[in-house]
C-alpha cells in the first residue's frame, strides 16, 4: 500500500545524489583516479535510474483500496479480488520462508522453538519462559553474550513471533509450547478487540452476518448461522457485536423455519455461543427464544441439535430470574428428563447440569420430582462409565434430597446401597461429597427406616472415617454428622431400647 510513497522517496533520493556528485569538485579533492572515476560513474547512473511502481504493486494497492471502499460503503468486497489478494500474500509469504534459517527460531537456551520471544537489554533474543527461569535464578548476565544486563525488562519481539507462527503453519509444525501471558491479559483479550481496526472489522461482519440470515437465502443463512457458530466461539467481544447487530432473533426464527438438519445444528450451536454473554442470554428471552430452544430439545432434526439445545437452557439457567420462568414453561422440564432417558452421553450430560441449574430455585423441585427425574438418574449412576456424569447425577440427587418428597423418590428408586456403593469406591472427592450429602438428607428426613440400613453396612462407616482424614470442610462435617446418628441408633440398640418417635428425633437430631 506504500509502494509508491516508497517509490517516490527512491526517486527524490537519486535526485539528490546527482545533484550533490555534480557539484562535487572532485578534481579538487586528494582522490585517487579509481575513486574519481567511481564518482562520476554513480553520478551518471543516478541521473539515469528511474525507479518506477512495479505495475502488480500498483495493482494491488488500487484492489486494497477498492476493497476498503466497498467495506466502508458496507458492501460485500468482491470475492475474485480477495482471492487475488490472498494469493499474492501466501506467494509472498512463501518467497520469505525460503529465505529464513529455522535454527534462529530456536531459544539459544533451550534449543526449542521459541513460541514467545522476547528481547533483553544486549540485543539478544530468547523464549520468554526460558529467560525469565535464568533471571529468576539470579543471573544478570546475558546467557549469549555474556555481557551484563543493564536490566531485566523483557521486549516482545513481535515481528519474530509472527514470522516463527508463519513457518510453522507452512511447514505443519505444532507448537506444543502455548505463549505465556497473565490471566488478566487473557480475560481482557477476550472481551475486547486486539485492536480499533478489529474492532470496526468485527462490528461490520456481525451486521453483514445478521443481514444474510434476516435476508439470505437458505444456503447463505446457512453459512451465516456457521460463521456465528465459529466467531461466538473465538471471543465475547464477537459476541457481544452480534448480539448487538440482531443476529439472535434470525437464528430463532431459522430453528423453526429449516427443513435441513445440519442448518438447524448451525443456529442452535450458535446461539449456544450467544447465551454465554449476559445480554444474548436476555435477548433469547425476550425474544420467545425458550418455547423455541425447547422445541428443538423434544422435535431437533438431529440427535446434535437437542443435546446443544440443552446446554442453550443450562446457561439460561444461569440467571436467577430465568430458573423460574423456565420451569412455568410449560414441557420444559419433562422434556430435559426424557433426554436423560434416551440422549447420547452428551445429551444427558446436558439436560443434567440444564436440571441442576434449574433446583438452585425450589419452585423447580417439585416440578423435577413430578416429572419423574429421579429414576433415569439413578439409572445413569448404574450404567454410566464416565466419572462427569456420575458425579453430575450425585449432584443433582444432593440437592433433591433436600426435601422430604426427594428423600422419598430416592428411597423408592432403590438407590440408598448404589449410593453407599459409590461413597466407598469412588475416586472423586466431590462424588464422595455427595454421596455423603444424600445419605444424611435421608437420614434426617425418613429417620430409623433410612438409618437401620446405614447402621448395618459395616464398610459405610469406614468410608466416613477415611473422609474425616481427607475429605473437604463440607464433607467432613457432613461424614461427622452421620456418623453421629450412626453411632446414636447403635448404642440405643444395644441397650435394647425400641425406638419412639421421640428415640427417632434423637438420631436425626443428634448432629
Amino acid at each position: 500500500m506504500k509502494s509508491q510513497i516508497v517509490s517516490n522517496q527512491f526517486r527524490v533520493l537519486a535526485r539528490d545524489i546527482a545533484t550533490a556528485l555534480d557539484v562535487l569538485p572532485v578534481k579538487q579533492i586528494s582522490v585517487g583516479i579509481e575513486m574519481q572515476e567511481l564518482v562520476e560513474l554513480i553520478a551518471k547512473q543516478a541521473q539515469k535510474a528511474k525507479f518506477e511502481l512495479d505495475p502488480d504493486d500498483e495493482l494491488a494497492a488500487k484492489q486494497v483500496a477498492t476493497v476498503l471502499e466497498q467495506f466502508e460503503n458496507r458492501f460485500q468486497p468482491d470475492s475474485s479480488i480477495l482471492k487475488q489478494q490472498l494469493s499474492a500474500e501466501n506467494k509472498c509469504s512463501e518467497e520469505l520462508m525460503k529465505c529464513l534459517n529455522p535454527e534462529d527460531f530456536r531459544c539459544p537456551i533451550s534449543l526449542e522453538l521459541m513460541t514467545d520471544p522476547v528481547t533483553v537489554s544486549t540485543g539478544q533474543t530468547y523464549d520468554r519462559s526460558s529467560i525469565q527461569k535464568w533471571l529468576q535464578s539470579g543471573n544478570t548476565i546475558c546467557p549469549k553474550t555474556g555481557k551484563r544486563l543493564a536490566n531485566t525488562e523483557l521486549v516482545p519481539n513481535t515481528a519474530l513471533r509472527k514470522l516463527i507462527y508463519q513457518f510453522c503453519w507452512s511447514h505443519g509444525i505444532s507448537l506444543a509450547k502455548s505463549r505465556t501471558t497473565s490471566t488478566s491479559h487473557s480475560m481482557t483479550r477476550a472481551v475486547v478487540a486486539g485492536s480499533a481496526s478489529a474492532a470496526e472489522a468485527m462490528k461490520f461482519i456481525a451486521e453483514f452476518l445478521a443481514n444474510r440470515l434476516a435476508f439470505g437465502s437458505d444456503d447463505e443463512k446457512n453459512k451465516a448461522a456457521y460463521e456465528i457458530r465459529l466467531l461466538g466461539k473465538s471471543s465475547m467481544f464477537n459476541s457481544a457485536c452480534l448480539i448487538k447487530a440482531g443476529a439472535v432473533s434470525p437464528l430463532l426464527s431459522l430453528l423453526t423455519s429449516t427443513t435441513n438438519p445440519i442448518t438447524q445444528e448451525n443456529a442452535i450451536a450458535a446461539l449456544l455461543k450467544l447465551s454465554k454473554h449476559n445480554r444474548g442470554k436476555r435477548v433469547i428471552v425476550e425474544n420467545g427464544g425458550l418455547g423455541v430452544v425447547i422445541g428443538v430439545i423434544e422435535k431437533g432434526l438431529k440427535v446434535e441439535c437437542r443435546q446443544i439445545a440443552a446446554a442453550v437452557i443450562f446457561y439460561l439457567a444461569s440467571i436467577e430470574e430465568y430458573r423460574k420462568l423456565i420451569g412455568e414453561t410449560v414441557g420444559a422440564i419433562p422434556k430435559l428428563v426424557e433426554l436423560i432417558r434416551i440422549g447420547t452421553p452428551c445429551g444427558k450430560k446436558n439436560s443434567l447440569v440444564a436440571i441442576f441449574g434449574l433446583i438452585l430455585c425450589k419452585e423447580n423441585h417439585k416440578r423435577v420430582l413430578e416429572a419423574n427425574a429421579v429414576p433415569p438418574i439413578v439409572d445413569l449412576l448404574c450404567s454410566s462409565d464416565g466419572s462427569d456424569l456420575v458425579t453430575d447425577s450425585l449432584a443433582v440427587l444432593a440437592s433433591l434430597s433436600e426435601s422430604i418428597e426427594g428423600a422419598v423418590a430416592i428411597k423408592e428408586s432403590s438407590a440408598m446401597h448404589l449410593v453407599m456403593g459409590i461413597l466407598q469406591t469412588s475416586t472423586s472427592r466431590a462424588g464422595k461429597e455427595y454421596c455423603v450429602s444424600i445419605l444424611l438428607s435421608m437420614s434426617t428426613h425418613l429417620g430409623t427406616e433410612v438409618i437401620t440400613v446405614l447402621a448395618n453396612e459395616c464398610a459405610l462407616t469406614t468410608s466416613l472415617y477415611s473422609l474425616l482424614i481427607d475429605g473437604t470442610s463440607p464433607a467432613k462435617r457432613k461424614a461427622r454428622s452421620l456418623l453421629k446418628i450412626i453411632h446414636r441408633f447403635h448404642e440405643t440398640y444395644s441397650s435394647g431400647f425400641i425406638c419412639s418417635d421421640a428415640a427417632e428425633d434423637q438420631f436425626v437430631h443428634a448432629w
